[in-house]
């Protein structure tokens, strides 16, 4: 990492590296590299020895890639943590993860937290430690050494086309693994420069995205939804491509942004635990929970079949699959879960279908509905709802049946004309009676967290009966 940084800074010294979002400079590749400099000369970071644990929770802040480059130098290990997260989640993260110093704000102290036994990491001392959850949700981080965020970077840049002539917009959390693989790589290794903006509110991006002159926009589809009910957006000639990741995108959205921006979006798949994964590089948006093929130097192996697709060999059952690639993370922290993620692969909970045009998403094995002990993947019911051209949203889950195991029901954002019976006979038009939700719910708005996921565990709670 600080050799591909060495390399960049050579070729890019007195270039712009990260901008505001009316597109002033805030620093150059040169200052940028003063201010590392700085922060690892300064007594908080020095403080601390090999092997030590940052917890960094600073927002999109512009001084996030100088002070990831200060503690590669120091050989401090970094845990992002988004600015968002409650105290409580915080304080459990800290906790498991054994996190030896907080920093909240740049410009203060870091905060040194209770004394902690020392992580003995032999000879695969991680460089960053990206927060995850296990199936009980507790807190746990997946382990990258250096080697393995420039793979993912590479896989990334090569894969998507971005060159340093682009200019990424960061308002996606740099603390997630969705924005430190699209956005401060790509600026420490390809010389991309980014423009940050912490910023949420769909005019105020969109603002920034036209003043700024972006011409790479790696978002949530929450954003591409909301874009497409601001009304007099400004127009964006300088924009060349538009990723969506981090919860499936529908081909309602992708058709409306179409329609409004004349832009296409590019679906992109992939996992805190091995970078990118798959990416739809024609961005046709025909089917929904499509992600293309396998990124450039990512194989997958179904495991049901036994083939691997990166050439690719096709199966249309559904399938889980190993994911190898040099980005793999080495493993879960604290605890290993070494048969699912061990440095060699990782095999995600996501099902997948694939055929000769590449790979959908077609739900996960924990949402999967017992209904008399016929299987019901909510993704195949929630693509027959979004079919219905007055269902804008919906989201399908399982709840408990004394009679059948589990039951179908439904969470759906449609127009004010459409009520249950009529959406119940559209289901029955091509659904099995088994797939048919038992009940729909019609809401104002899907709760969804900050990258646009839907919980189908809090619905089913909240909708229980």
């Amino acid at each position: 990492m600080l050799a591909g940084w060495e390399e960049t800074l050579s070729r890019r010294p007195d270039a712009p590296a990260i901008f505001d979002t009316r597109g002033r400079v805030l620093s150059r590749f040169r200052e940028l590299e003063q201010l590392s400099r700085h922060y690892g000369d300064a007594a908080d970071l020095g403080a601390l020895s090999p092997g030590a644990i940052l917890a960094i929770q600073i927002g999109n802040h512009p001084h996030w890639p100088a002070l990831f480059l200060a503690c590669l130098r120091r050989e401090i290990v970094v845990l992002p943590i988004e600015r968002t997260v409650s105290k409580l989640e915080r304080a459990a993260a800290l906790e498991a993860c054994r996190v030896g110093a907080l920093m909240t704000n740049p410009e203060e102290p870091v905060e040194r937290l209770a004394l902690r036994e020392p992580v003995d990491w032999r000879e695969r001392r991680p460089v960053l430690l990206k927060l995850t959850s296990g199936t009980t949700a507790a807190p746990r981080a997946v382990r990258f050494r250096s080697e393995q965020l420039v793979a993912d970077a590479v896989q990334i840049c090569d894969t998507m086309g971005l060159k340093d002539a682009d200019l990424n917009f960061a308002v996606i959390p740099i603390s997630h693994s969705y924005g430190f693989s699209n956005l401060v790589t790509p600026l420490l290794l390809r010389g991309v420069p980014m423009v940050v903006s912490s910023d949420r509110l769909p005019r105020a991006v969109l603002d920034g995205l036209a003043r700024s002159e972006a011409s790479v926009f790696p978002a949530m589809p929450v954003f591409y939804q909301a874009f497409c009910e601001v009304p007099d957006p400004p127009p964006l000639p300088k924009l060349r491509l538009c990723i969506s990741a981090g919860a499936p995108l529908s081909c309602a959205v992708a058709r409306n942004f179409r329609e409004k921006f004349g832009r296409a979006i590019h679906s992109f798949y992939g996992a805190s635990e091995c970078g990118g994964i798959c990416y739809d590089r024609e961005a046709r948006n025909e089917s929904e929970g499509f992600v293309g093929r396998p990124m450039r130097g990512v194989e997958l192996e179904l495991i049901d079949a036994g083939a691997q697709i990166s050439a690719p060999a096709y199966s249309n059952s559904w399938t889980q699959a190993r994911v190898r690639s040099p980005a793999v993370g080495d493993g879960y922290f604290p605890e290993p879960e070494l048969e699912k993620l061990n440095g060699e692969f990782f095999i995600p909970d996501d099902l997948l279908a694939v055929d000769e045009d590449g790979v959908r998403l077609v739900g996960r094995i924990s949402d999967v509905i017992n209904v008399a002990g016929k299987k019901v993947n909510p993704a195949e019911v929630e693509a027959h709802l979004l079919s219905h051209d007055k269902v804008r949203q919906a989201v399908v889950f399982g709840r408990p049946s004394s009679l059948r195991n589990q039951e179908v029901v439904a969470c759906v954002v449609a127009q004010e004309d459409l009520d249950e019976v009529q959406l119940l006979n559209f289901c029955r038009t091509r659904l099995s009676g088994w797939q048919v939700p038992k009940q729909i719910f019609f809401l104002d708005a899907l709760p969804a967290n900050e990258r646009g996921k839907v919980s189908r565990r809090d619905l089913a709670q909240r909708f229980s009966r």
